[in-house]
């Protein structure tokens, strides 16, 4: 048979074949949800949430848990997000102030007094929605949204008094509204990943550190050092930042999906965040752990000195202050006046 006709007739049958076959699978999404902790509740908020996405969807996307930074440093992390090699990073909000600043006004010193504040902010439908899509000029947005802890100050020898303080090496969170405090102090603060805290410590490169009693006891810093002060100047805010381009990506469906299981997992995580600390404290004094509370002259004398120090520092940015203002008549609203 002539090549000719031979290519009339296998040319059609071919193309015949391919129409009839079945069009290949589109790839399940993996969804690598990030952080640098461990059994606390930025860890448990990530657990929730892919029960919660997968009630929604089943296994059309790929939820992987990647906690005590398996997938680098905090600032590997964040770049990670920002890039979008990481899809999700779970983290407290001062370590994405160099992202943007306007993450500073969840971090200003005696903002919030109590979980109750933080959970009355956070979760004010308006005030969330806002939340959701403030960074979204960043290719971010907010995707949960969770009270962590309050901050206190571990140490390798015993602190009682804010003046015992000054000269130790604390290390902070990467926000001005930790470093300066410690400042204010006479403590020389130095921002580090929690990957790098106890090397530091045991090198004696640190003395100390500002932190959530959770993660004290998660990773046994009771096998470290003894001293805890519990300062409570601040209440952590914890934020799980998605890259906005892999969102936009998804099907209408999904984009909504996670949406929906993240702020499911914020409500469900709440009880589960403040029962928690309260057992991280039992924790850390059953270790051999000693908790030491200022007393009321050093305590009025610090909310007074950071309440001045806060001011300033948020004036300093009309964008920080906007948001700032925006938290705090929420809180009035709160608390009557």
């Amino acid at each position: 048979m002539p090549r000719s006709r031979l290519k009339s007739i296998l040319i059609p049958l071919l193309l015949a074949a391919a129409a009839a076959a079945p069009l290949p699978l589109r790839a399940q999404p993996v969804m690598k949800l990030a952080t640098a902790t461990i059994n606390d509740v930025q860890h448990e908020w990530m657990k929730v949430f892919a029960e919660e996405l997968a009630a929604r969807v089943g296994d059309r996307v790929k939820a992987e848990i990647y906690p005590a930074s398996q997938l680098g440093a905090i600032p590997r992390m964040v770049e990670g997000v920002l890039l979008g090699t990481i899809e999700a990073f779970t983290t407290p909000t001062s370590f994405m102030t160099n992202v943007d600043p306007r993450f500073q006004a969840f971090d200003v010193p005696g903002l919030f007094r109590s979980p109750e504040d933080v959970h009355a902010v956070i979760h004010d439908p308006e005030f969330r929605d806002h939340m959701e899509t403030m960074f979204l000029d960043k290719g971010l947005r907010i995707i949960g949204a969770i009270y962590n802890s309050p901050t206190v100050v571990f140490t390798l020898k015993p602190v009682a008094r804010l003046d015992d303080l000054a000269g130790l090496k604390i290390r902070t969170f990467a926000s001005p509204m930790q470093i300066e405090p410690m400042k204010l102090l006479g403590a020389t603060p130095l921002p580090l990943a929690l990957s790098e805290v106890v090397p530091a410590l045991q090198s004696g490169a640190l003395d100390g550190m500002l932190v959530g009693m959770p993660i004290l006891t998660a990773f046994k810093y009771y096998d470290i050092g003894r001293h805890v002060l519990d300062l409570r100047f601040a209440e952590i805010v914890s934020v799980t930042v998605v890259n906005e381009g892999w969102f936009q990506a998804q099907p209408a469906e999904l984009r909504e999906a996670i949406r929906a299981a993240g702020r499911a997992a914020e409500q469900r995580v709440y009880p589960w965040g403040v029962a928690n600390v309260e057992r991280t404290y039992r924790i850390w004094t059953e270790h051999g752990g000693v908790i030491t509370e200022l007393s009321e002259a050093d305590q009025a004398r610090m909310q007074k000195a950071f309440a001045e120090l806060a001011e300033r520092l948020v004036s300093a940015d009309p964008a920080v202050a906007a948001e700032y203002r925006r938290i705090r008549a929420l809180l009035a609203q709160r608390r009557g006046g």
